[in-house]
């Protein structure tokens, strides 16, 4: 008899055991991690009663890749442009959020005892609430279309890479041993140049490669590809000493903005959600449950930590950024919750080999309390605002709303010196990121080789030749662009006192890639310094001046802009992306929603004005997506289709009452109905006393006045069936096979 090994039993008996939980959970309507991490729980040793995991070890390892796939599908479904769009009331909530709730955890870990590193981990854990449970949570209670929930999310958004961000400074913090500052701030710069490096050659590279190698992509061969490129990535993340789950978190915001990405999307689902059935199991296994009995005061102070820090910080930090009481206290009582990033800096900690083995089993025990808690917290945010709102004096709720105009009028006002002065800083540093790693790559690789290869010191003028010729495109770039900008001319000309700063942005410019050019030629020749600086200063002149460079620089950056902007393009081709104009209308206490018309819908086939939609629900339809048109501003005359996605102007109440009665409105058929409508097949012997006979099928009126199809007519005696002619009469005992609805089937048979 053959022998199984352990990994495929264990993995048998945690997909058994994941499965069932599975459908237990999905019957309770209750979110699938829960499921998972019982689950593992019931697979655990720590559980005598039922069969348990042998090889421990290895299902930690597939765990970690559990984690790689939760990453990378948490980058596809992120984006920095949206990153970019989230506004300042979402950078200010979250920064609040984060910061307070690290402080509320690390209190509370000192609190007890502990010791610095589960203190900290702690704080990080508590800061992050989770992304899969608030989605399912505004799904399962229908408030996706609230106004909140769209600030929610934004939150959300910055929340994630923020966390990826406090995994590097965890990871640092842990492996220094250590909590200075220099190193804190070094690391953290090193981060930001490997992702401001990585997603621009990304998207420069990766859409392109993907463009042109679409004719032999199949799904087979795109998954393959696709994964090639996560696990590229992990490795690459690693040498440089990230941890892989970053690795995989970049490459997905890369594939994010092509226009394969709900394609890829869809691929890796699979792949995915059995990797994360793998790590939330092992994330279950991990709970003990005399460890939690032990430590069950600690889990009720850091329950109460989460609900009360949340509440009050959430609230404080939408609050703080401008938006109304109720909107701040509805986003403060939904982020009442800690998930998966939670696990996943737990399972840092544990790899690391930095916190306790108490805290993992505490972690996940919190998480499961607060996420069977979270739909009772958002529903108490209205009855909360009610009873603060009676109770405020007078005088605070004027100064509120006071506060909340005048934020809502100052943060959306810009001027041309700020969007000028920002959009310098984007180029300069975003070019000298690529300055930088072209020169690291020329210095380790390109220099060795040629001062082998060549004699000396051709070698060295060779390789600075090379080196200075693959940046030339770039410091022309960081000289010249925004020069001619329409914000550098309307001050140029505006006031003739802007002329000199102006002027100072153009040469601190220049001094950078004097200083970029200089550095090059000092490192491969020993010169006067005098002489170098004249030398990298004319060169940075001819490249300023040169046509070819513009034309390089152009055209590099054009690539660019179209590979970033396809998948908006093509969004906006098939109507699936929101004007612009619906971020202005918050301000209005209004905002922008889609509907889908169900296919049963009884208002398919009515126009806008038998519908009367304004004046029944106090809404506005802005336009009408249809496949891959978009109706704007439709007319009373417009019909609604089945399918059709109507964007609607309107405030949360009336959206909420529009959606309602959106849904309601389908056609109900009872069995008596539906059996009216089925359709029968049945003979029609042509006889010679039939109204048809000597008829052919148009004159018998079969489709117009009976509403009935001829399929087939058999004539004569060897019963083959022929395909009906319209135009050849029908001759005596000839058989006509109809297909037809009950009711007219009866009536053309006369019966």
């Amino acid at each position: 008899m053959s022998s199984l090994a352990p990994i495929i039993s264990d993995l048998a008996l945690i997909l058994m055991c994941a499965g069932i939980m599975t459908l237990i959970f999905k019957r309770l309507k209750q979110p699938l991690v829960l499921g998972y991490i019982v689950a593992g729980f019931l697979a655990s040793p720590h559980l005598s009663c039922t069969p348990s995991v042998a090889d421990t070890e290895s299902i930690h390892t597939w765990s970690e890749i559990g984690v790689i796939f939760l990453l990378f599908a948490l980058g596809l479904d992120f984006s920095f442009k949206k990153l970019m769009k989230v506004g300042g009331s979402a950078i200010i909530a979250a920064c609040t959020i984060i910061l307070f709730m690290i402080g509320i955890g690390i209190f509370v870990g000192w609190s007890f005892g502990w010791k610095d590193m589960d203190c900290i981990f702690l704080g990080g854990m508590l800061a992050m609430s989770s992304t899969t449970i608030i989605y399912k949570a505004f799904d399962d209670m229908g408030l996706r279309q609230q106004r909140f929930a769209g600030l929610v999310m934004s939150i959300l958004i910055l929340e994630d890479i923020l966390a990826i961000v406090l995994m590097v400074m965890l990871t640092t913090l842990a492996v220094s041993k250590n909590f200075e500052g220099t190193e804190m701030v070094f690391s953290i710069l090193k981060l930001v140049f490997f992702l401001i490096l990585w997603f621009v050659v990304g998207i420069y590279l990766i859409p392109v490669a993907l463009k042109r190698l679409r004719k032999w992509m199949t799904n087979e061969t795109l998954l393959v590809v696709v994964l090639a490129l996560c696990f590229g990535m992990v490795v690459l993340a690693a040498q440089v000493g990230f941890s892989p789950a970053f690795g995989a978190f970049i490459m997905g915001s890369i594939l994010a903005e092509t226009v394969e990405a709900e394609h890829i999307a869809k691929l890796v689902a699979p792949v995915k959600d059995l990797f994360g059935a793998i790590f939330f199991v092992s994330v279950g296994m991990m709970v003990d449950p005399v460890m939690i009995a032990e430590y069950i005061g600690p889990i009720i102070v850091i329950v109460l930590a989460i609900l009360i820090g949340q509440t009050v910080f959430g609230t404080s930090g939408v609050l703080l950024s401008g938006q109304p009481l109720k909107v701040s206290m509805q986003c403060g009582f939904s982020l009442t919750q800690i998930g998966e990033f939670a696990f996943i800096i737990a399972s840092l900690g544990v790899s690391l080999r930095v916190t306790s083995d108490f805290l993992y089993p505490i972690v996940v025990a919190v998480s499961v309390i607060t996420t069977f808690l979270t739909p009772y917290m958002i529903r108490l945010a209205v009855p909360a605002y009610n009873l603060v709102d009676s109770r405020m004096p007078v005088r605070w709720r004027n100064l509120l709303e006071h506060y909340v105009t005048g934020s809502q009028t100052t943060v959306n006002h810009e001027n041309n010196w700020k969007k000028l002065l920002f959009a310098i800083a984007r180029i300069v540093v975003i070019y000298l990121v690529l300055c930088i790693a072209v020169m690291a790559l020329s210095f380790n690789l390109l220099v060795p080789f040629l001062k082998h290869a060549l004699p000396d010191p051709w070698g060295r003028l060779l390789a600075a030749v090379l080196t200075i010729v693959a940046i030339s495109p770039f410091l022309r770039a960081i000289i010249m662009k925004k020069n001619h900008s329409v914000e550098f001319q309307a001050l140029w000309h505006d006031n003739r006192f802007n002329r000199a700063p102006l002027l100072s942005t153009i040469l601190f410019r220049m001094i950078i890639c004097i200083l970029l050019v200089f550095y090059i030629i000092e490192q491969l020749f020993q010169a006067s310094t005098t002489l170098v600086i004249a030398v990298a200063f004319i060169l940075v002149c001819l490249m300023m001046f040169s046509r070819f460079l513009k034309k390089q620089s152009i055209l590099l950056e054009r690539r660019f802009v179209l590979n970033l902007r396809s998948k908006e393009m093509q969004e906006q081709f098939k109507g699936e992306k929101k004007p612009e104009y619906a971020g202005h209308l918050l301000s209005r206490d209004l905002h922008l929603s889609d509907f889908q018309v169900p296919v049963d819908s009884e208002w398919a086939g009515q126009t806008l004005n038998e519908l009367d939609l304004g004046r029944k629900y106090d809404v506005h339809v802005a336009s009408i997506i249809r496949g891959n048109n978009r109706i704007n501003i439709p007319g009373g005359s417009s019909r609604i289709f089945p399918g059709d996605t109507l964007q609607v102007i309107g405030t949360d109440d009336q959206l909420s009452h529009f959606s309602d009665c959106l849904e309601q409105q389908t056609v109900q058929m009872d069995d008596e109905e539906l059996e009216r409508r089925e359709m029968k097949l049945c003979q029609l012997v042509v006889d010679k006393d039939s109204p048809f006979c000597g008829k052919n099928i148009r004159e018998g009126g079969f489709r117009n006045v009976y509403r009935c199809l001829v399929v087939g007519v058999e004539r004569g005696n060897d019963g083959t069936l022929m395909s009906p002619d319209v135009s050849v009469p029908l001759n005596e005992g000839d058989v006509v096979w109809i297909v037809g609805e009950r009711d007219d089937v009866r009536c053309l048979l006369g019966r």
